[in-house]
């Protein structure tokens, strides 16, 4: 299945020409272009870059308000041709792709100027009369490469953090769900920005270009094999990257919640997006005493969810984005029910679209099956009942992944005990996916799952260096840590370590004016 940008969609967005590097003709799908062809773009690129981060911050700030601006007016046809491109229903695409990054991009227009200014830190006893401070500087260049699961939030919210913090950025979509012209559209509508980003259209052999002509960062969403390809490459090529990859996330449910509230819960955390989210419940742990009503609840309400692609919000699940996709959800449930899994809810293909998968619910009996210990990336709903809390929580820490997990539980400091034990990069409790609904929070998992985090000031200042600067003033004393050394310095130096660490109260405060007339009286001798 091929997916273009329309005419008219294009003419709505206000796309004069699509300035993407995509051969004409091309829908971005397999274009690859020699890596000689990317070195002029990231010199370009990089002078863009450096006049852009000549540019107050406060400036680079208020320049995001041009972009939401035009997200807002022109959300009607963003939303229409992420459902083109995805097969998401109108609702997820509104919520999860334009709410969301609007909210972050409010987040960083307001918090950025704060984040990024320079800074004073507090100088300690030994270094007396000198001004410490950290500064943040541009990192240059950054290369995101962006998924294909949330095509516009994904991007551009990556984008824009960039290009506050002063970089020049080059995105590389998903061939799978390009955005044509979507994001060139948006980001120059900031007069500011436009000449620092470029877009470039192609599969995994040209990200694999982009690196090797030298950007200064790279941010990559995408699977963990893919991922690890890029870290190796960029290790090899001394690039900083930064890698958010898949998960297994739990969600754990204990015998004392809201069943209903639960339930509804579980189905959206499970099943949004037609469960094509790295941080969608793929393992689903319930208490053995509130087991059968739990499911029975579960799949009542699976069963009456609208599968289908609509307009204005009538639809509760879309499609699959992609046919590898579906017919990996397809094995893994195939070799959990070969293997003895108690089916709830049949797993069921429309024989006219094989990429409309209707949500199927199973109790896993054999814990080894791919679906329970493998990212399947679906609309499946994998269970196990269980008794113990601290043995769900080390099968939990015991997989491969570390991205995040949901624990539903009316007693909330049992809960907050059992997050702790968690070894993940967030957890949401009586909630799902609700951190990286918080722009303010960062986001990024460990172990497998990645590292780095993207959103939140840790998100933001990941694009920037922090360089630390010590100021002094010109004088005629020396330091007396300075050359030449002498038996009476070394004296002194002994006395100022035990005064500072080794005395209290009045000893303390006598042994430092001991030393420091020791050490001036050394100093002077040597001026």
């Amino acid at each position: 299945m091929t997916f273009t940008v329309r005419k008219t969609e294009m003419e709505t967005l206000g796309i004069q020409d699509v300035q993407g590097r995509a051969p004409e003709g091309s829908d971005g799908r397999d274009t690859h272009v020699p890596a000689d062809d990317y070195t002029p773009l990231m010199a370009h690129l990089r002078r863009q870059g450096e006049a852009l981060g000549a540019v107050p911050v406060k400036t680079r700030a208020q320049a995001v308000d041009a972009i939401i601006t035009h997200v807002c007016r022109h959300q009607k046809a963003i939303v229409r041709q992420i459902q083109v491109e995805t097969g998401k229903t109108a609702t997820d695409a509104l919520v999860s792709e334009v709410l969301g990054t609007l909210d972050t991009l409010h987040w960083l227009r307001n918090n950025a100027p704060r984040l990024l200014k320079d800074h004073r830190v507090r100088t300690p006893l030994l270094l007396m009369g000198k001004k410490s401070c950290i500064w943040h500087e541009p990192v240059g260049v950054g290369l995101v490469i962006a998924p294909w699961n949330y095509p516009f939030h994904i991007a551009l919210t990556n984008v824009v953090a960039a290009l506050v913090a002063g970089n020049a950025v080059v995105l590389k979509p998903s061939e799978w769900t390009p955005l044509t012209g979507v994001m060139e559209a948006a980001v120059g509508a900031s007069e500011l920005f436009a000449p620092a980003f470029e877009v470039v259209y192609g599969n995994g052999a040209t990200g694999q270009t982009l690196i090797e002509a030298g950007p200064d960062r790279v941010c990559f969403t995408g699977s963990i094999r893919t991922g690890r390809a890029i870290m190796e490459q960029c290790a090899n090529a001394g690039i900083p990257v930064e890698l958010e990859l898949g998960g297994k996330d739990a969600a754990l449910v204990t015998e004392d919640v809201n069943l209903e509230r639960t339930v509804r819960g579980v189905l959206w955390g499970a099943l949004t997006n037609a469960g094509q989210s790295c941080t969608s419940i793929e393992q689903l742990w319930v208490q053995e005493s509130v087991f059968e009503p739990f499911m029975k609840r579960l799949c009542q309400h699976a069963e009456g969810l609208i599968v289908n692609r609509d307009r204005a919000g009538e639809a509760d699940m879309g499609w699959m984005t992609t046919s590898f996709q579906a017919d990996r959800v397809r094995q893994h449930w195939d070799e959990a029910v070969a293997k003895g899994g108690r089916v709830w809810l049949p797993l069921r293909t429309l024989p006219e679209q094989p990429q409309v998968l209707l949500p199927g619910v199973i109790e896993v009996t054999d814990p080894q099956c791919k679906l329970w210990q493998e990212e399947t990336f679906g609309p499946v709903i994998a269970v196990r009942r269980y008794t113990d809390d601290m043995k769900v929580v080390g099968e939990i820490n015991a997989l491969p992944y570390g991205l995040s997990a949901s624990i539903w539980c009316r007693d909330t400091r049992r809960a907050s005990q059992l997050a702790r034990r968690l070894r993940v990069g967030a957890v949401s409790i009586n909630n799902v996916m609700l951190t990286e609904g918080h722009p303010g929070l960062p986001f990024g998992g460990c172990k497998a799952s990645g590292f780095g985090k993207v959103k939140g000031e840790d998100g933001l200042l990941a694009w920037a260096h922090r360089k630390a600067v010590m100021i002094d003033g010109q004088k005629a004393m020396t330091e007396p840590n300075w050359f030449p050394y002498a038996p009476d310095k070394y004296r002194a130096f002994e006395q100022l370590i035990l005064a500072l660490f080794g005395a209290r109260g009045w000893r303390k405060a006598w042994g430092l004016i001991k030393a420091a007339l020791a050490l001036d009286k050394s100093v002077r001798k040597d001026t």
